[in-house]
């Protein structure tokens, strides 16, 4: 009977997750279908400012200006998100990006791992044919060359005209990786490549340290497999689906960035589909695909292996919409959390890792309960394990004047959900602008780099 009720309820709580999450989506094609018919009625008005904004937005190397005051600011989307010129006119960034006149919203791989989303970002600013690295490629199954970027959207990018990173969710773990990558000289071509590359680092809700959402999602305590009843399996049907009937249309508006795998039914037959659904082939079976890598065993091994640099400046805002009642961490404001996030806000702060293989040494459940219904609020703070980076509280309110040093994660906590500052502004209302100014204003007022102390440094 006990064992009988244990399958009821997860059977329950899949359906309803599935329920949610495909609601939320249809919510989003319904909205980008819309906008796309008003476009129809008047499509000669708006195609000419679209073609304009092209034509401005194309000619990204002569419309910067040299100087860290006119460092262009990419905005890096996390995990499901998109760029510029996907899903219609809806903006990931909830028009943030209309803030400053020097921002780049690339497009990058929406699900796939850190690693690949690193290597395209580098080569959507800098041009070329996005090289994933040999080894990698080999080792994960899939071609080691990608999309062209042709001249790319900032080619001048070097250590004199250094870039402002803003990465949203997993995308703060992308820059992280591109900036480790740099140091290490990881581009064929590029041996002058150095961190300070990027000249500050913004996270925003970061996946620094990895979420136990993953597992509550499906995937095993290994950090790799996944369950076999669990969403995340869903999920990877869906996506191979999607991934293998390769409707061009579809793909117009959204894609989840597997084209290096080839999966398209054209290619691998109908044959091909079924090895990657059974687990024999595919991005999917071997791990190189985003959840695996936020695990927390991952996100400890990634960070192993990434520094915070002397002369670049760190700010991270994590969030949280919980609180403690009667002993317990419990969402707060429930009407204020999405309705995507409430679920898995409560099994996140309920959520305890079994014993005895704990993620890292010291590891305790009540440290990882907080969270903003995505991410663990401690997983968003400044990089600490598998050892804590050198960080300081950033001073309340956003207010200008604090003596802000390079090499330093200044952080802060926000009363907000995962999503709370993107594609909808509403939500956020004046605490959007509020952030969003004072994040592009420190980039062009505040954030200077001494060229001596680099020197020295070295």
């Amino acid at each position: 009977m006990r064992g009988l009720f244990h399958y009821w309820w997860l059977f329950a709580e899949l359906g309803l997750s599935v329920a949610v999450h495909f609601t939320y989506a249809m919510t989003i094609v319904s909205t980008v279908l819309l906008g796309d018919a008003i476009q129809l009625c008047c499509s000669s008005f708006r195609r000419r400012i679209r073609a304009s904004r092209e034509s401005s937005a194309t000619t990204h190397h002569g419309t910067f200006l040299d100087g860290h005051e006119k460092a262009p600011i990419v905005l890096v989307h996390g995990i499901f998100g998109f760029g510029k010129g996907k899903l219609g006119n809806i903006s990931y960034w909830a028009g943030a990006e209309e803030k400053d006149e020097r921002v780049l919203v690339p497009d990058l791989g929406s699900l796939t791992s850190i690693h690949d989303r690193a290597r395209e970002l580098f080569y959507y600013l800098k041009g070329g044919i996005v090289d994933y690295g040999f080894e990698h490629s080999q080792h994960y199954g899939h071609s080691q060359f990608g999309k062209n970027y042709g001249q790319g959207h900032y080619p001048e990018w070097d250590e004199s005209h250094p870039i402002h990173f803003v990465g949203h969710s997993t995308g703060a773990q992308v820059i992280r990786v591109l900036q480790q990558m740099l140091a290490d000289k990881h581009f064929e071509g590029y041996n002058e490549s150095t961190a300070d590359w990027v000249l500050s680092l913004t996270s925003l809700s970061g996946a620094l340290n990895g979420t136990t959402r993953v597992y509550i999602d499906g995937l095993n305590l290994d950090g790799k497999t996944m369950k076999t009843v669990s969403l995340l399996q869903l999920l990877k049907i869906a996506v191979l689906v999607y991934e293998w009937l390769d409707i061009p249309v579809f793909k117009k508006y959204y894609g989840f960035g597997f084209e290096h795998f080839t999966l398209p039914w054209h290619k691998i037959g109908l044959r091909g589909l079924v090895k990657c659904l059974a687990g024999h082939s595919g991005p999917f079976a071997t791990g190189d695909w985003i959840l695996p890598d936020l695990s927390i065993q991952s996100a400890v091994g990634i960070n192993s292996n990434l520094g915070t640099h002397r002369n670049t400046f760190y700010f991270s805002y994590a969030t949280k919409r919980t609180t403690k009642l009667l002993g317990r961490i419990v969402p707060s404001r429930l009407l204020d959390i999405h309705p995507l996030l409430m679920i898995r806000s409560l099994q996140i702060s309920c959520w305890k890792h079994p014993l005895p293989d704990i993620p890292y040494e010291g590891y305790r459940d009540e440290d990882w309960q907080d969270n903003d219904g995505a991410l663990n609020t401690i997983s968003m703070l400044y990089p600490r394990f598998p050892y804590s980076h050198k960080n300081c509280p950033l001073a309340p309110d956003f207010k200008d004047g604090q003596a802000l040093q390079p090499g330093v994660w200044y952080f802060t906590i926000l009363e907000a959900d995962h999503i709370y500052f993107i594609v909808n502004r509403d939500r956020a209302g004046i605490h959007f602008d509020v952030l969003y100014d004072s994040i592009f204003r420190r980039c062009r007022k505040e954030l200077k780099r001494s060229w001596s102390s680099i020197r020295r440094s070295r």
